[in-house]
């Protein structure tokens, strides 16, 4: 198993290095600057928190078309009148702290759906994605909110030893999530869960509270997401995260997790996130249609699925 962990990983790094030398033939210094760099890094960093939250719902047998409405919705509320002016009083802290709360309840509605009300993953999150999607339509009336509390762009905006301050909260949830799956109980567990839920409750694992759990963090991935969204752009909008729980799950996949659950990979995730982000970057360096990047995109995640399917297969019949 860590043989074949590092071997995709491995695989994963040398199409990243395919594309940033693409790249640089390509577009040059415009695309092999330390600012186009940065740029990056930042595109990648809010589906990357996004993505990390999905990679612990997959690997426990789950999906979560939520994520991105969620995130949306969490960055309208913490964007309202009534937020902001609170925030003016007791600081930044009051809006970070709504984004959070918006996105871990969502996610524990989700749970509570899938786990206790058996409801399939997919219709229980698919309608909390719409709900939470008209529901932030309606608090922003669908128009942008501007964040004017200063104290939340001064300590979220610019940069830290050179690097935005979002990329440093993408690193540091990615490490906190390789730590969680890798070297902890819950980590075990979810694995476990995923791979076969049956014979994890005669393990004495409480399946149902377990699958609440990991859509409680997923959604609190997409609340902290949204924080870091607001740090971005300084609005807060019904429209953002749209198509972000696709491109969220496009990027698990494609770093290895299995999309039948058992076998999660926060290194993969992250590697799947700079890949698509890359290539991002690099169809709008080159001016080339975002169609044609769709496709890409589109043929990438096929792929990347034809081989789970395959490599799935052989250790069944190994």
């Amino acid at each position: 198993m860590p043989s074949g962990t590092a071997g995709r990983n491995l695989g994963l790094i040398v199409a990243l290095v395919a594309l940033a030398v693409v790249g640089c033939v390509t577009a040059g210094s415009r695309f092999a600057s330390l600012d186009n760099l940065m740029v990056i890094l930042s595109l990648a960093s809010v589906i990357g928190v996004v993505s990390i939250g999905m990679t612990f719902v997959i690997t426990g047998g789950g999906i979560d078309l939520s994520v991105g409405s969620v995130l949306g919705l969490a960055s309208v509320w913490a964007t309202t009148l009534a937020t902001q002016t609170m925030a003016d009083q007791y600081g930044w802290v009051v809006m970070a702290v709504c984004a959070l709360a918006v996105g871990l309840g969502a996610g524990l509605v989700n749970g509570v759906l899938v786990a206790y009300g058996r409801v399939v993953a997919f219709i229980a999150t698919l309608a909390t994605m719409v709900a939470a999607r008209g529901l932030a339509e309606l608090i922003a009336n669908r128009r942008t909110q501007i964040v004017d509390v200063d104290s939340f762009t001064d300590t979220f905006r610019g940069d830290l030893l050179g690097v935005p301050k979002i990329v440093w909260i993408f690193v540091a949830v990615a490490v906190a999530g390789w730590f969680l799956l890798n070297r902890t109980t819950f980590g075990r567990r979810t694995v476990a869960v995923g791979g076969n839920p049956e014979a994890a409750r005669l393990a004495g694992i409480k399946v149902r509270r377990h699958t609440m759990y990991l859509y409680a963090l997923a959604g609190l991935a997409a609340g902290i997401a949204g924080v870091m969204m607001l740090a971005r752009t300084t609005a807060g909008s019904s429209t953002n995260g749209t198509l972000y729980e696709l491109d969220a799950i496009a990027a698990v996949v494609v770093g290895g997790t299995l999309l039948a659950g058992g076998r999660g990979t926060i290194v993969g995730t992250v590697l799947g996130v700079l890949i698509f982000a890359t290539l991002t970057n690099l169809f709008i360096q080159n001016n080339l249609d975002s169609s044609v990047q769709a496709v890409a995109k589109g043929a990438i995640i096929i792929v990347a699925v034809l081989l789970q399917q395959r490599l799935t297969a052989r250790s069944t019949t190994g």
